[in-house]
């Protein structure tokens, strides 16, 4: 599965573009510690102003996110066209929705990702045109590969986000983006369970507009995370209640935390230059 970057990055190096560097064992988010899993979840189950009608709007999501690491010394003005360049490829056909910009906050990562692309296509095959298509690649060659140091993507199948109401998240929304790095041998029975628990979480804490999560089917750039989840808030206010739940302490309260190696937990707040 061709990825952001993967086309660009062979055209300058034989080499994984991407650092291998060890990742650590992070506590699982409080975010999945006081609530019930919702039903069992089942893995087959106009653009930025949504590309198409209600009528046309598809049973399902392809959701695609990128974090970059930007190096560090590099000119203010390189990363600005970085993130101007990236959030121009929403004029292409086969996106729906796409914002691109720093991450507000990183609650726990190995690898200290500086910014973010979010961007969804109506099919897998939309993704693909997408990442071949030559202005990405164009952007990613000289925008870029040239001002980071790394780059993981994810890639997931999610519902059909309230019918289409909820597919471009609205200027000031907080985005909470989760990467799960599960135990070597777990089944599909307990993946199942965990993306059952994720979305249970909506049903928990007010202030959340939409919960989108599933199994990665890009492992390519992924570094081993195999569940993802991308939780939308109004606002920086409801994302600030959840963490202060006194009852979210409790990490042993969480189910699924006997499964996890590893999280990644990154804030990041849709501004209005992005949509």
């Amino acid at each position: 599965m061709t990825m952001l970057c993967l086309k660009a990055a062979s055209l300058l190096s034989t080499k994984p573009f991407y650092l291998h560097s060890p990742v650590a064992r992070h506590q699982l988010n409080p975010f999945f510690s006081s609530f019930k899993p919702q039903k069992p979840y089942s893995a087959a189950a106009s653009r930025s102003q949504i590309r198409m009608s209600s009528s046309s709007t598809p049973p399902q999501t392809i959701e695609h996110i990128v974090l970059f690491k930007v190096k560090e010394n590099t000119d203010p003005t390189q990363i600005n066209t970085m993130i101007h360049s990236l959030n121009r490829l929403i004029s292409l056909d086969s996106v729906l929705h796409l914002t691109a910009g720093a991450l507000y906050r990183t609650k726990s990562s190995p690898i200290p990702f500086t910014h973010v692309l979010h961007s969804r296509y109506s099919s897998k095959e939309n993704l693909s045109a997408y990442a071949l298509h030559p202005t990405h690649v164009q952007v990613v060659k000289e925008s870029v590969l040239p001002i980071c140091d790394d780059i993981m993507a994810v890639d997931w199948v999610t519902g059909d986000l309230n019918g289409g109401d909820s597919l471009v998240p609205p200027s000031g929304s907080a985005i909470r983006l989760t990467f799960l790095k599960l135990k070597e041998g777990l089944g599909d029975e307990v993946k199942d369970e965990i993306l059952g628990v994720i979305q249970g979480i909506k049903d928990t804490f007010g202030g959340i507009d939409h919960i989108s999560c599933g199994e990665n089917f890009s492992p390519a750039r992924a570094k081993g995370y195999s569940i993802a989840s991308l939780a939308v808030f109004r606002g920086l206010s409801e994302l600030e209640a959840v963490d202060s739940e006194k009852e979210l302490a409790n990490l042993e309260k969480a189910k699924v935390r006997d499964y996890l190696e590893s999280v990644m937990v990154f804030d990041y707040v849709v501004s209005s230059s992005s949509v």
